[in-house]
């Protein structure tokens, strides 16, 4: 998010604005926590991992009062337009303000790439390569010890992480919420291979599946995996990582066209990439709509021999 921040920041002062940053997300906005943000301020964010603003979650604003109360504090301090950076949580906050008349543009914040409508959100890239260095450091120790590890990835409602990264580490399986586990598939999946001298084996589960730990009892409980079964949780190191070259350049594409965005009038938009190109997409052909994964990713696991499980029929 910093990349984009500074995006913001320069554009809006290089085209005679004001700008101003809200510490702590909307929490921060009831409670009036406004930085002037400069040139000299956002200075180098291009480099940092996260939010320099920092966020929260804020039960208050989902109600009506906290949405007038947070117009009255953005009326306070002469705020003549709003720019948004989160999930579908924060742009359904977005979209509520833009609804009340304020002047919102939104972009796409979360590592889980599960908003509707774009290509890509702001740190996915980076939380992927962070993934895939952790997993291939993981890979050695599976190969030099013989084992089978068991790697839970983020992904509460979406599969997106575990699936791109199972495909480019070279792992055997992945667990995602968009399909069935089949635990028999899988101890045959590490059976045949352990008979065919790969004794080291790498499964990706998406946090919201069923928890690493438990997944990790089941396969050996049920499956009879003859090799030893380690388990690792990433966790929140996933959040963390340098942001890539082309996150960077992401979250500055999406931030100076949020600005221009609100200079030509738009408003209850959030910016996109489809295709590559920027894309302005209005919040409710977006907002309450699953996003599915990519076609070709799916088809491109299966024929390169990945365990996905079984479709689930609709």
């Amino acid at each position: 998010m910093n990349p984009a921040i500074r995006s913001i920041t320069r554009a809006g002062i290089n085209q005679g604005l004001e700008v101003l940053g809200i510490r702590n997300g909307y929490q921060g906005l009831l409670d009036d926590e406004f930085l002037p943000l400069d040139n000299h301020i956002v200075s180098g964010r291009v480099r940092d991992a996260g939010t320099f603003l920092q966020t929260s979650r804020c039960p208050e604003f989902r109600e009506e009062s906290g949405q007038l109360k947070a117009l009255e504090v953005l009326k306070k301090n002469r705020i003549d337009g709003l720019i948004v950076i989160g999930g579908d949580g924060s742009l359904t906050g977005a979209r509520a303000l833009h609804r009340r008349g304020l002047s919102v543009i939104g972009l796409p914040g979360t590592i889980d790439n599960d908003l509707f409508g774009t290509d890509m959100g702001i740190g996915v890239d980076t939380a992927l390569n962070t993934i895939i260095s952790l997993v291939d450091m993981i890979r050695a120790t599976a190969a030099s010890h013989r084992r089978c590890f068991v790697v839970e990835v983020m992904g509460r409602g979406s599969g997106y992480l575990a699936l791109m990264a199972t495909i480019s580490t070279g792992s055997q399986v992945a667990v995602i919420p968009e399909f069935r586990m089949n635990i028999a598939k899988i101890a045959q999946v590490l059976h045949n291979r352990f008979n065919n001298r790969h004794n080291n084996s790498v499964i990706l589960v998406a946090e919201g599946v069923c928890g690493g730990a438990e997944f990790m009892q089941r396969l050996i409980e049920i499956g009879k995996v003859e090799q030893e079964v380690r388990l690792t949780v990433l966790g929140h190191v996933q959040r963390g990582g340098t942001p890539t070259h082309y996150d960077r350049l992401l979250a500055s594409r999406m931030g100076e066209m949020a600005v221009l965005a609100l200079l030509s009038g738009e408003r209850g938009s959030m910016v996109a990439t489809v295709n590559g190109r920027m894309q302005l997409r209005d919040f409710d052909d977006i907002l309450d709509r699953r996003k599915g994964l990519p076609g070709d990713a799916i088809r491109l696991a299966r024929n390169i021999g990945i365990e996905l499980g079984d479709v689930v029929e609709s």
